[in-house]
């Protein structure tokens, strides 16, 4: 079956009337009415694409409060990458494909695959101007995007000081010992990618005392493209040897952060059970026509709903320009 690694850009996806009908005829009818009911076409396109999910039943974390401050946007429906990992890695036609929700929101694959495969498992998430994904067959995963986003107000030692208590002593002392605030702020996000991923594989989310975990990044600076495990974590002090981090820049701004352990990992916390040997998979980068090439239409056209979409604005004003 494979891994999977991907990354859509949402942000650059200008939809033509054709592309957006379509998009809406391959979700569920509750899930495109969600889609409707955003208030910015930014939102609305990360909403058709992306969700932090797991196929059967609710691994990833809770968003934590601290995600408000740093800009990311709340989890978002399962729609077309999550049917697009289903339709081809688990081989369900698309328009069998039967998603529910968890009293929290949060989609579950409701056909049964626990006999086939009991260890399946994904993640996603969505920040800037990307939405990847990252997929394994019999490991548990988390991933999580940040963009070096300058904070909305105020400075960045402001900033830091707000965050805080999100970092180790020695984490903080990697991140200011960059060369440049910028710099320092990018470092910043490379940590937090890196927390909010392990996190999100846990699936314990809001509750979890981030000082608890420590990452020792490495290397320093990362080439865009390439993929690296070399970053080590410790947990509750001791070096943790169950997980591998692997590390990605998509581009100068994006960092992606995948967590990768056996199941139930976590609570075997002395257990070297992580190869060695993993393979680094590359994001590939998704056009709109990857993401519905294996797409079976499940409801009719519905000219309005792009009378709907062109009515948004793409995005709250203020947040135009706020990228360094």
């Amino acid at each position: 079956m494979g891994s999977a690694r991907w990354a859509f850009p949402c942000a650059a996806w200008a939809p033509r009337r054709d592309e957006w009908l379509l998009a809406a005829r391959l979700v569920q009818p509750e899930e495109k009415d969600r889609v409707r009911q955003f208030v910015f076409a930014r939102d609305a396109k990360a909403a058709m694409v992306e969700e932090a999910a797991a196929p059967y039943g609710d691994s990833a974390g809770e968003p934590r409060v601290e995600r408000e401050l740093l800009g990311q946007e709340e989890t978002r429906a399962g729609r077309l990458l999550i049917r697009k990992l289903i339709a081809e890695k688990l081989r369900i036609p698309w328009n069998e494909i039967h998603l529910q929700r968890t009293s929290k929101g949060k989609p579950f694959l409701v056909n049964d695959i626990l006999g086939i495969h009991p260890n399946f498992n994904f993640n996603v998430s969505h920040q800037g101007d990307y939405a990847v994904l990252a997929a394994e067959p019999e490991l548990q995963v988390g991933i999580d995007i940040m963009k070096t986003n300058l904070p909305g107000s105020g400075s960045i030692p402001d900033f830091f000081r707000i965050m805080k208590r999100q970092f180790t002593e020695a984490e903080w002392s990697v991140i200011k010992s960059m060369n440049n605030e910028l710099i320092q702020l990018d470092m910043f996000y490379r940590h937090w990618a890196l927390k909010e991923s392990f996190i999100k594989a846990i699936g314990i989310g809001i509750g979890f005392n981030l000082q608890r975990i420590e990452f020792n990044v490495s290397p320093l600076q990362l080439e865009v493209g390439k993929v690296y495990k070399e970053t080590k974590m410790l947990l509750d002090g001791d070096k943790e040897e169950g997980w591998t981090f692997e590390e990605t820049r998509l581009d100068d701004l994006h960092h992606v952060a995948v967590a990768l352990g056996k199941p139930e990992v976590f609570v075997q916390k002395d257990s070297n059970v992580l190869s060695k040997d993993l393979t680094q998979p590359q994001f590939q980068v998704l056009t709109f026509d990857d993401l519905v090439a294996a797409g079976v239409p499940i409801a009719h056209e519905d000219p309005a709903y792009w009378d709907n979409f062109c009515s948004k604005q793409e995005c709250p004003a203020r947040q135009s320009t706020h990228s360094r």
